[in-house]
């Protein structure tokens, strides 16, 4: 049986040394106006950041991570992961 799932993307940040909170700050501003649920945590490890988004409208995070997140001066880097809308429950 498949079970349709909210459209999800998880979003791996790397920072400049040191900016790990004012972009924390500046993602909360963003999607705070965009009206999605989100979740984000400094992390250890190869990343800085880690981002959780889910919309019910998978183009509006594409759309989000592209125009918005990618582009906070400071983010060096991004790695984004769309979870799978229909799986097969195991």
């Amino acid at each position: 049986m498949k079970k349709a799932l909210v459209p999800t993307a998880y979003v791996l940040l790397n920072s400049d040394l040191g900016s790990d909170e004012s972009i924390i700050n500046e993602v909360k501003q963003i999607l705070a106006e965009e009206q999605i649920k989100y979740e984000v945590q400094g992390v250890y490890g190869v990343y800085d950041i880690v981002l959780k988004l889910t919309s019910d409208d998978s183009e509006k995070l594409r759309a989000i991570i592209t125009n918005k997140v990618r582009k906070i001066s400071k983010v060096q880097s991004t790695l984004t992961m769309m979870v799978i809308e229909e799986q097969e429950n195991l």
